[in-house]
């Protein structure tokens, strides 16, 4: 298995390259020279396997020779050991054809550890056999930043510094990383947005000097490792309701789009999706982008969903390759002139191709409260703004004969005042939360500045 980059001035790397360099040498993303398939069949006799069987059937195509089968096994059985439900990502339904599908049972209750436990088991297996040590650096807008320590804290051959905007993510949250005492992990508070600290992280991976001197590494979702994961739990939840005997729909709150490129991810190895509703708060460029054709960036507000409070969503450059026939060129053209000009407009047949697909939908604050009190007065579920978000977004889209899944990106108690606001009703204190407030935080604090967060990693890196 080869990957290429969206921009086609890097060379062809296989799967331990792509890994741990994360973004391509020319600022493109990496992306697999061909997709990988699965017959009708294949993806049937996913049906009532255990989620780590899966995701090593699912992520061992992307991975091929790079490790041995059976070490792919392994490294899923025990990344998923420790999800505290035994299905992983259950689906509970909450209407004759609206399901939610529980992304929120990993260690920080955010669906970002269904890629991370196994992210960081990867990593430890092929920087094992290099005795390299890599600085991981990563940029969170809430949940990635949590479950990116979590997994990697006392790793032996990665350290790891997590960027996040200051006063921009919940309490519980941001405790999540800050309270981690390992030496190999340090948290720095941005001063500005979660755009601020991912443009801040591109440009270190464009400096090839500095990228070389801390031995740089990145597990945002720009790393191709966090995507092919992700694509794992669209598969579990289409052949629980049917497929692929019947094609499957998704609604999917997002910010970075990654979440929402890996059902396509799965469509392109042979899932039959019938629709993808993109829900975005009113940090709204992706939802804009479906609705007018036009991928323009706007100014960032805060929200109560923070971890969608983006106005610059990486992965919509896969997105835009695929969509104008893998034209590297086109794409290293659109997405230069995007971070000069900040916006693009999608080619004519481009749009109406992914309108087939994808429709967007953006939600506003009052909307998402509104949300929360509906779906526990209708069906007693207690949600979290980001699921909210996606909940509407839904409902917006009317019903349909195909059943529709709605991802749970975030478990309610992670936002508790939130919800206790819309609903009237605190979600009770989870168990992997409640002694985070009894533990000392370690927070760094840096402007929003390339310059000054460089020379913060090398210290940490030289430390």
């Amino acid at each position: 298995m080869r990957y290429i980059s969206t921009r086609g001035a890097a060379p062809a790397v296989g799967f331990a390259e792509a890994l741990l360099a994360g973004l391509a040498p020319d600022g493109g993303l990496y992306v697999p020279e061909t997709w990988p398939r699965f017959t009708s069949d294949e993806i049937a006799a996913f049906a009532g396997k255990p989620y780590a069987e899966v995701a090593a059937a699912v992520v061992g195509r992307f991975v091929g020779d790079a490790l041995p089968k059976g070490e792919v096994e392994r490294i899923a059985a025990e990344a998923y050991a420790t999800f505290a439900h035994p299905a992983v990502t259950p689906i509970t339904q909450l209407d004759s054809n609206l399901w939610l599908l529980e992304l929120f049972h990993g260690p920080t209750l955010a669906f970002k550890d269904v890629a991370m436990q196994l992210l960081a088991r990867l990593y430890d297996r092929v920087l094992e056999k290099t005795g390299r040590t890599l600085t991981i650096v990563c940029a969170t807008s809430g949940d990635t930043g949590g479950a990116a320590v979590e997994a990697f804290r006392g790793a032996k051959h990665a350290r790891i510094a997590v960027l996040f905007p200051e006063g921009r993510i919940s309490e519980v949250q941001r405790r999540f990383m800050t309270t981690t005492a390992e030496a190999n992990v340090a948290c720095v508070a941005v001063e500005g947005t979660f755009d601020d600290c991912q443009a801040i992280v591109k440009s270190l991976f464009a400096d090839e000097d500095f990228r070389t001197a801390v031995d740089l590494s990145g597990v945002n979702s720009i790393n191709w490792a966090r995507v092919a994961a992700q694509a794992v739990y669209y598969f579990t939840a289409a052949v629980a309701l049917g497929a692929p005997h019947r094609p499957i729909g998704f609604c999917i709150p997002t910010g970075n789009f990654g979440d929402a490129f890996a059902g396509y991810v799965a469509m392109q190895m042979g899932l039959p999706i019938a629709r993808m509703i993109v829900a975005t708060n009113s940090n709204d460029i992706v939802a804009r982008a479906f609705q007018t054709g036009r991928y323009e960036r706007g100014q960032v507000v805060a929200t109560q969903s923070p971890a969608m409070d983006i106005q610059v969503a990486s992965n919509f450059e896969r997105l835009y390759f695929e969509a104008v026939g893998r034209d590297a060129a086109d794409t290293a053209r659109a997405f230069e002139g995007f971070g000069k000009g900040g916006a693009i407009a999608l080619p004519t047949q481009a749009f109406a191709d992914l309108r087939k697909l994808f429709t967007g939908e953006a939600v506003d604050e009052a909307q998402t409260s509104a949300e929360m009190a509906a779906t526990l007065a209708e069906t007693g579920e207690i949600i979290d703004p980001h699921t909210a978000v996606a909940m509407t977004a839904a409902k917006r889209a009317g019903a349909s004969a195909t059943p529709l899944v709605v991802l749970s990106t975030a478990h309610p108690a992670k936002f508790p005042e939130a919800v206790e606001e819309a609903t009237g009703q605190a979600p009770a204190i989870h168990a992997r939360s409640k002694d985070l407030f009894k533990l000392t935080e370690k927070i760094d604090r840096l402007p929003a500045d390339a310059g000054a967060v460089k020379a913060y990693v090398r210290r940490f890196a030289g430390a």
